[in-house]
């Protein structure tokens, strides 16, 4: 290893370990250092595909791109997806590799972690720094003996730690406190300084308590970060919810809230077009009269469609289309829009077969391999939503089990290239009248003219205002650059991990 390294660990979940990462990481590439991700083992349903066709979680993606690099698998060798039944999918290098319990997954961990070492290894042999998030927190001293991902990340990369709290949830004192009685004394040792996160109100009121909390523990506050409102990055496996400016939006979109939903990442460019409101719902009372309808994607499809049938959301769906609201499925969204999904393995249900919501003439089959892939494509369908938009070139990812046949549908995509390959094969089913459809492709709305268009045809008149989505997400990473180095002691980092 020759590149310094840093880690932030947490006094639990959503403390903000993830956007901390992300921050530093983009500080330091200002600075001129070259600074890499890292999280050896990340549980989240907001996954991307690499150039490569690897699956990683969507935070280092975040993180890679605060650093102004490509994404790779490397910076999260280990990725835990959630599945029904207290299981999860456990993808290792960027692919699966078992469906196991909460429980036997700690049985794994001597085979998983000579593989984060050989990632940690590369990276550092590429870089200036890396800087590594933890999981949860050190503290769970439960796990102490299985853990992959926090204090023994920290042995294997010697890295100092900067341990976060989050003040808006209360108690943060007593949490950052806590887990350093927690820790064994040479775990205590590692931890360098106490980030106090999501502060809100007057500085001066919390002084005294931070001269207390060093003065217990002998480790440097080494600064509070205020909360803020106005800063749009993706934290975790999060849905990020916009609130509400009072005014009358020019499109109102409805997304089902799945149980399991995954990839909530591709609404959030749509959360950001000036005039359109996105909300999630629950219940069919909250569905209201939306100008277009999503169910996106889910880890556990079948379980969700049942889900979505038994709170009558299903049915409200229906009532709406027939009144003339659009629907658009994406990736298990997409497979519960057809008429039957296919499950003769088991893979997600003993039922065999179930029948979906009959709003697409296609039929989806569990087996096979996932599939992941970058891809390129261009717009094929042009009726309804999609009127005049075909040839419009975009780009996307899949990440999807299952094969679905088409019937009576038009194409929406022609994919013309998949993970850097010549490709030529069409992807997804638009409803003849238009208005329904769906696809595998995920990040379709990062497409700004695609996305744009979209909305055009969904409310003729509304008229997009602002910059291009990749402009937009560089001024947010700047913009939590400047919030962190104001409210950071920056330099006093670099001399804790060795780049001063």
């Amino acid at each position: 290893m020759s590149a310094k390294t840093l880690m932030l660990q947490g006094t639990g979940s959503s403390v903000g370990k993830s956007i901390m990462v992300a921050a530093l990481c983009r500080i330091m590439k200002q600075d001129g250092f070259r600074v890499a991700p890292f999280k050896s083992q990340n549980m989240a349903l907001n996954s991307f595909v690499t150039k490569e066709g690897h699956e990683m979680g969507r935070a280092q993606v975040v993180q890679a791109e605060a650093a102004g690099l490509e994404p790779h698998v490397d910076m999260n060798p280990v990725l835990l997806k959630p599945e029904a039944d207290a299981k999860s999918q456990v993808v290792v290098m960027g692919k699966p590799w078992k469906t196991v319990s909460a429980y036997d997954y700690y049985k794994y961990a001597s085979e998983l972690f000579p593989i984060i070492e050989e990632s940690l290894d590369r990276l550092c042999s590429q870089y200036d720094a890396v800087v590594i998030e933890g999981a949860g927190s050190p503290a769970e001293i439960n796990l102490r003996r299985f853990e992959i991902v926090n204090m023994a990340i920290a042995k294997l990369a010697k890295a100092p730690v900067l341990l976060v709290g989050d003040i808006d949830k209360g108690g943060v004192f007593a949490q950052l406190v806590g887990t350093q009685m927690l820790l064994e004394e040479d775990e205590r040792e590692l931890v360098k300084g106490f980030i106090i996160n999501k502060f809100r109100g007057d500085i001066a009121i919390l002084k005294p308590g931070l001269g207390m909390l060093e003065d217990r523990t002998s480790v440097p506050v080494l600064g509070v970060v205020p909360y803020y409102h106005d800063i749009i990055i993706n934290e975790e496996d999060s849905v990020y919810h916009t609130g509400d400016d009072g005014k009358e939006p020019q499109v109102d979109i409805a997304v089902i809230h799945l149980p399991r939903i995954s990839n909530s990442t591709d609404f959030e460019p749509l959360q950001q077009e000036a005039g359109v409101r996105l909300r999630y719902v629950t219940a069919p009372w909250q569905i209201n009269t939306p100008d277009l309808i999503i169910i996106p994607g889910s880890k556990s499809t079948i379980s969700d469609l049942n889900h979505i049938k038994n709170t009558g959301l299903a049915e409200a769906i229906v009532e709406k289309l027939q009144q003339g609201t659009p629907v658009i499925g994406i990736c298990g969204g997409f497979q519960m829009l057809g008429k039957h999904i296919e499950d003769p393995a088991g893979i997600e249900s003993d039922a065999g077969s179930v029948e979906g919501l009959g709003l697409l003439d296609v039929t989806t089959s569990f087996e096979g391999e996932k599939s992941t892939h970058q891809v390129k494509a261009e717009v094929a369908g042009d009726t309804g939503m999609f009127a005049g938009l075909a040839g419009q070139v975009l780009t996307g990812y899949e990440i999807h089990m299952g094969q679905t046949r088409c019937g009576e549908v038009n194409s929406v995509f022609k994919i013309t290239q998949r993970s850097g390959e010549k490709d030529d094969h069409f992807d997804g089913a638009l409803r003849r009248d238009g208005k329904v459809f769906g696809t595998y492709l995920h990040g379709l709305f990062d497409n700004d003219i695609f996305r744009r268009s979209l909305l055009q045809n969904i409310k003729p008149g509304y008229e997009p205002e602002g910059q291009s989505l990749l402009l937009s997400k560089e001024e947010q990473y700047d913009k939590l650059a400047a919030l962190v180095r104001e409210s950071l002691d920056i330099e006093r980092i670099y001399s804790i991990c060795g780049l001063r």
